[in-house]
């Protein structure tokens, strides 16, 4: 066995990789904000007090395991803690696990857990408990989201005592200690999930620094001190019992309204700042604006490979030819979004560079690639097929995250010019019309991770079986693609996984598989009052430094 301690800290082959600010975002810094780089909260941190913190969107769920989204995400990591940190630097450091060994062939880990957590119901942290949350997961009642492919290739646990415990992986894993670091592989409480079964996400138990006080559906979630909490992780400065009393986050979805409530004084925070207030938030006295690099996947456009035309190169290519993206980015984000060009953000261990200004706008092409098709603009300017017109429906969720119901606005302007008639879906159900009955011909989505073995969730090859419960995005399926994903997941050597995950990028760009759009920024405008917000490696918020200036 390899002896893996805590004093050495454990590295994998993301740990080198650095969050270049300039990576993301031409606007955005790493961990910048008018408290200083460095998050240094203040010496004497007030005590007590409520932190209002506006989400842009509502969560789906509080239940780490059921949640897809990154909103709920910021609410729930106050809930639940992980097995291990990831460090700004990603090198993975001790959480509610003390040390870990790794077996010569990669496939078992065995952790050794505190001694001194309990759940906030009163339940003790042992060996059982992580045994339970991570099989969880992969009980298919669980019904669990981005937590299975996270928790890939889990197979099963080893209870060695109270304290130990053993996990057992299919096969090695390169990202498993990155994606163990991650909220929505955070530990639950046995008791309380077996007591509230599919209502645990509305009822969610942990061993976070903020205990579940409320869910006012569409209006607010509430948390409040866990006054037991001493186990914080080594990114932040306190590792006791938060300053604050409780958190609000306020559900407020429209942008002037979320904005200006944090002007007004009636909410101390609030996330995703339109590109139109970024400036005037700068040089307001009274507010600081916090800004964070994402890493992961960029906001994409994805197409639906399983209906006709769209499973036909040709005709994807000519959408990805006709869709002006930099006239979308300037437009809608004002340059304070950077345009993406990959299947990965820059930043993230392989992202390929040289596919930047690769993709052109190219009018002409794309009606030559349509005409090759067979497709003949009719009288009304839409090109037709045996008497069938070329219609693309275009689904998105509600409400306007980002603006990104704009996005399919301005696509279905720039694709008419072509003979593509764009319906546009904006609807609340994405669960059922895009997971379930896969009712699109293209439908954006993006992802916050921490390694690019997050590309075998969306691109990797599924089965018939697998595919009856949720539905791949866009479902494209290529051998080579799947051989690359395969091996970058165990690959140890971090120059050839480069290699590998550079060839994944390049092929899905070249048979357009898919249209990226934007990397995201994540930018929080707050009260000069706030201080001590801090952001783990991936962008999300983190409270336990959190206070308020009296």
């Amino acid at each position: 066995m390899k002896r893996v301690y805590w004093k050495k800290t454990v590295s994998i082959s993301l740990a080198i990789l650095l969050l270049l600010s300039g990576c993301a975002s031409s606007t955005s810094t790493k961990n910048s904000s008018s408290q200083g780089t460095n998050g240094k909260v203040e010496s004497q941190p007030n005590s007590g007090g409520e932190l209002t913190y506006a989400l842009a969107t509502s969560p789906d769920s509080l239940d780490p395991a059921r949640s897809g989204l990154a909103v709920a995400v910021r609410a729930f990591r106050t809930i639940f803690d992980s097995l291990v940190v990831q460090a700004q630097d990603n090198t993975i450091k001790p959480w509610l696990a003390t040390e870990w060994t790794i077996s010569d062939d990669g496939k078992t880990y065995t952790f050794k857990l505190r001694k001194d957590v309990k759940f906030q119901d009163g339940t003790p942290f042992n060996a059982e408990a992580v045994k339970y949350s991570f099989d969880r997961i992969i009980d298919p009642k669980t019904q669990a989201k981005n937590a299975v492919a996270l928790l890939k290739p889990y197979q099963s646990s080893e209870v060695i005592d109270d304290y130990t415990i053993k996990i057992n992986l299919a096969t090695p894993s390169t990202a498993f200690l990155s994606n163990l670091s991650q909220a929505m592989l955070g530990i639950v409480s046995p008791t309380a999930a077996e007591k509230y079964g599919g209502q645990f996400g509305k009822n969610p138990v942990g061993t976070g620094p903020y205990k579940f006080v409320s869910w006012a559906d569409n209006a607010d979630i509430v948390v409040g001190k866990n006054r037991d909490y001493h186990w914080g992780p080594s990114i932040v400065e306190n590792k006791d019992a938060p300053y604050l009393d409780k958190i609000t986050f306020k559900i407020i979805p429209e942008e002037a309204t979320r904005i200006g409530s944090v002007q007004s004084g009636q909410v101390l925070a609030a996330e995703t700042v339109p590109p139109q207030n970024i400036l005037s938030l700068k040089k307001d006295p009274n507010t600081q604006l916090l800004q964070v690099n994402t890493i992961g996947l960029p906001y994409t456009l994805f197409f639906n490979q399983r209906r006709v035309p769209w499973n036909d190169v040709k005709a994807r290519k000519a959408v990805q030819l006709a869709v002006d993206v930099n006239a979308i980015v300037k437009t809608l984000y004002l340059d304070t979004y950077s345009r993406a060009w990959s299947p990965l953000s820059p930043g993230i261990l392989g992202y390929d560079k040289s596919l930047e200004n690769g993709s052109k706008l190219d009018v002409k092409k794309a009606n030559q690639l349509l005409d090759e098709l067979g497709l003949v603009k009719g009288e009304d300017g839409i090109r037709e097929k045996d008497g069938k017109k070329l219609t693309l429906t275009y689904v998105d969720g509600t409400p306007n995250r980002e603006k990104r119901n704009d996005i399919a606005v301005i696509v279905q302007q720039q694709l008419k010019k072509v003979g593509i008639k764009v319906e546009i879906n904006i609807t609340k159900d994405i669960a059922s019309v895009v997971q379930q009955k896969a009712d699109y011909d293209v439908y954006g989505n993006s992802q916050v991770n921490s390694d690019p073995n997050a590309l075998r969730a969306f691109y990797h090859s599924t089965t018939p079986d697998q595919e009856a419960t949720v539905k791949r995005l866009g479902g494209g399926s290529d051998p080579e693609i799947d051989q690359w994903l395969e091996a970058g997941t165990v690959e140890t050597d971090q120059a050839k996984r480069e290699e590998l995950y550079k060839k994944v990028q390049q092929k899905i760009i070249d048979q357009a598989w898919i249209l990226p759009i934007y990397v995201f920024p994540y930018t929080v405008a707050a009260s000069k009052t706030v201080n001590g917000i801090k952001f783990d490696s991936l962008g999300y918020p983190l409270f336990n430094d959190a206070n308020i200036k009296k």
